[in-house]
């Protein structure tokens, strides 16, 4: 059977400071994947020799295991022979996945004794780093706060179609969007899934799919869009597609025949202040 899941992983960074030792691991939620059970083991104040198997390279061997948070990918089910690709990676602050800190493997778990049942990295990341560059609550209150039990092993997302959370996910994945010609393929035209990751993006603080959203509904724009995407700009807070598109109003040419479309009328009525933003007289 194959299967995949998407593990959000907390971590109070300062309380494990506080309360943990080298060799104290924090474990996640039980999750079904593939017909197995599976669930991560992470050491905040890293890992000590133990039955484990890391995947680390030859220069992290040499450097002490305590300045790293290890994390590992333990199958806790009876099976055996189950091969699984195994990605984790932390968030940076500014939302986007971590390119220089995500790490990949693909073994054979086991819960035979002459086998293994966990893998992963005894040196995943430094852990000066963590303060330094990452934050755990990417996904905002919403995701990982109050809303979220900490006994949830998922998390139901509402307000936002599967097609748009596939591709949401494949962002957090691989930091790359799909092609215009992937992203046409369940029916909404690609700009009008640009517009619903543009929600997304400004829902948990993605602020580099954000940009890339917004650049899309740019080069979009013509006097027929320009006052949905002057909506949706003020809507999610782009202030730069924002004044892209007060500056195309800006001219005569465009603002005659843009002040004539629905949209121009949607945008009057659900932001009637904008109106004075657009009242300076458009250049010749």
């Amino acid at each position: 059977m194959s299967d995949s899941c998407f593990m959000p992983f907390k971590l109070h960074y300062a309380e494990t400071k506080k309360n943990l030792s080298q060799g104290d691991a924090v474990n996640s939620e039980v999750v079904s994947a593939g017909g197995h059970l599976w669930r991560i083991t992470c050491y905040p104040q890293g890992n000590e020799e133990s039955g484990f198997i890391d995947d680390d390279d030859e220069e992290e061997d040499e450097e002490p295991a305590a300045d790293y948070l290890a994390i590992y990918l333990e199958l806790t089910s009876e099976s055996k022979g189950v091969k699984a690709i195994f990605e984790a990676f932390p968030m940076e602050k500014n939302g986007a996945p971590s390119s220089s800190h995500a790490k990949r493997l693909m073994d054979v778990f086991s819960s035979e004794e002459d086998l293994q049942s966990n893998w992963g990295w005894l040196h995943f990341v430094k852990r000066i780093d963590l303060g330094n560059r990452y934050v755990v609550d990417v996904f905002n209150a919403e995701l990982f706060g109050s809303m979220a039990e900490a006994t949830m092993s998922s998390i139901t997302l509402e307000d936002i179609t599967p097609a748009t959370f596939e591709v949401f996910l494949r962002f957090i994945y691989t930091d790359a969007l799909p092609g215009d010609d992937e992203l046409g393929e369940d029916g909404d035209s690609p700009i009008e899934m640009y517009k619903h990751l543009l929600a997304v993006a400004d829902r948990y603080a993605m602020d580099r799919l954000k940009l890339m959203c917004a650049k899309k509904l740019w080069d979009d724009v013509s006097v027929d869009t320009v006052a949905e995407t002057l909506s949706y700009a003020e809507t999610y807070s782009c202030a730069e597609l924002k004044t892209k598109c007060i500056a195309f109003f800006a001219e005569e040419k465009n603002f005659r025949k843009a002040v004539l479309t629905d949209g121009f009328v949607r945008l009057v009525h659900k932001f009637p202040a904008i109106v004075a933003e657009l009242r300076e007289k458009p250049k010749k």
